[in-house]
C-alpha cells in the first residue's frame, strides 16, 4: 500500500486467485535435430525441425507421418486446416520457400501441393488467418508477404517436364509454384514473428526493435511499437486483446495497441535469465501465457501477478526455441535438445517416452 501511495482510508479491491497444481511433465518426443517450431490442433501436433522435415504426431507421442521436401532446416509450421480425414499444413524454411501440404489420415499419405516462392532469404515465421483463406510469412529479407491457402486455381509453372508428368501418379508431381498476393515493406531488419490480430490486420516483430501493425486489405502500415532490443516472438490474445512479446533483453512485455497509448508497455514479466525466444497465450484464459527461453526453462505466467511466474517448468536439457498452447490441456515446447516436451495442464493421457 505504501509503495502504491494508497491512503489508509482507501477501499482496496482484493482478487482471490485459487491455487492449482503445477503442470506435470508427461513425456518427450524425440526429433533427429533441433525442434524450431510446433503447433497443436485438436489431438495432433505438427512440428518443424532442423532435420529438414515436417512431422505430425498424436498427443500421446506417436509419429503419424514425416513430410520431407524442404532442402534446408524448417523454421516455421502452422495448421491451415485440421480435417477428417484431409488436413492442410504450411511450413517455412531456410531454403526461402513455404510449402503447402495435404495429409490424409485415412490413406496415411501426404503430398506437397504447392511451393510458395518470393522470399529472398530464410522464412522464419508463418501464421494462418482465422478464415483459413490466407496466411502470412516473415523472413530474414525483412519482408512481410501475404499468400492464399486455396488449393484450387493454383498457378503452375508449366514446362515440358510438367506436361509429361500430368498422367503420372500424384506422388510424383512437382508442387505448384505460387507467388504472394501482397508484399509489405517497412522493417529494417529480419522479421522474427508474425500473427493475425484481426481478419484484416497482421502484426510483425523484428530484429529492428519494433512491432508493426499492418492493414493487409489496404496494404499499408498502420502503427509501430518500439522496444529497447530485438523482438523474437509475439502472441495475441483475442480474450484480452493484448499482445505479448519476447525479446533478447530477457523480458516478456504486454501491449494494448488498440488504446491511445498503445505504445506504452502495460506489464513487464521479468524472470528469465536468457533471451525469450517464444511466447504463447492460453487459448481459454485472458490472464495466462507461457514463455520459453535460452535459459532452458518454460514459464507459466498470470498477468494479474506479473512480478513472478506461477510455475517454472525446468528440467529441459537445452535452449527453448518454440512454445505452444493451442491445445488447452497441454503446454508444449521444443528446442535445441531435439525434443518436444509436453506438460499436463489438466487430466490427459501421459505421453509415451
Amino acid at each position: 500500500m505504501e509503495e502504491s501511495s494508497f491512503s489508509t482510508e482507501t477501499v482496496v479491491d482484493i482478487e482471490y486467485l485459487e491455487k492449482f497444481a503445477a503442470p506435470k511433465p508427461v513425456g518427450s518426443i524425440v526429433h533427429d535435430d533441433w525442434v524450431s517450431s510446433l503447433q497443436g490442433c485438436q489431438d495432433c501436433i505438427v512440428s518443424g525441425s532442423y532435420d529438414k522435415s515436417v512431422r505430425v504426431w498424436t498427443v500421446d507421442g506417436k509419429n503419424i507421418i514425416t513430410m520431407s521436401h524442404h532442402t534446408e532446416p524448417v523454421k516455421a509450421v502452422a495448421w491451415i486446416k485440421k480435417g477428417d480425414p484431409v488436413s492442410y499444413i504450411v511450413s517455412g524454411s531456410h531454403d526461402q520457400t513455404l510449402l503447402i501440404w495435404e495429409w490424409n489420415s485415412e490413406t496415411k499419405k501426404a503430398e506437397c501441393l504447392c511451393s510458395c516462392r518470393g522470399h529472398a532469404r530464410s522464412v522464419d515465421c508463418v501464421a494462418v488467418d482465422s478464415t483459413r483463406t490466407k496466411f502470412c510469412s516473415g523472413s530474414f529479407d525483412k519482408m512481410l508477404k501475404i499468400w492464399s491457402t486455396s488449393t484450387e486455381d493454383m498457378e503452375r509453372d508449366i514446362d515440358e517436364t510438367d506436361k509429361s508428368r500430368k498422367k503420372q501418379k500424384t506422388d510424383n508431381r512437382k508442387p505448384v509454384v505460387r507467388t504472394p498476393l501482397m508484399t509489405l515493406e517497412g522493417h529494417k531488419e529480419a522479421i522474427s514473428s508474425v500473427l493475425w490480430s484481426d481478419v484484416k490486420e497482421v502484426c510483425t516483430a523484428s530484429w529492428d526493435h519494433t512491432l508493426k501493425l499492418w492493414d493487409v486489405e489496404e496494404g499499408v502500415h498502420k502503427q509501430t511499437l518500439t522496444g529497447n532490443k530485438a523482438f523474437l516472438s509475439i502472441s495475441f490474445s483475442p480474450l484480452s486483446n493484448l499482445l505479448a512479446s519476447g525479446s533478447v533483453d530477457r523480458h516478456v512485455r504486454l501491449w494494448d495497441p488498440r488504446t491511445q497509448d498503445g505504445a506504452v508497455v502495460k506489464h513487464s514479466l521479468t524472470n528469465h535469465s536468457g533471451w525469450v525466444t517464444s511466447v504463447c497465450w492460453s487459448p481459454d484464459s485472458q490472464y495466462q501465457l507461457i514463455s520459453g527461453s535460452y535459459d532452458k526453462t518454460l514459464k507459466l505466467w498470470d498477468t494479474r501477478s506479473p512480478r513472478a511466474p506461477l510455475y517454472n517448468m525446468s528440467g529441459l536439457d537445452d535452449r527453448v526455441l518454440s512454445v505452444d498452447w493451442s491445445i488447452p490441456e497441454v503446454l508444449l515446447c521444443g528446442g535445441v535438445d531435439n525434443c518436444i516436451h509436453a506438460f499436463q495442464a489438466s487430466s490427459i493421457e501421459p505421453l509415451k517416452e
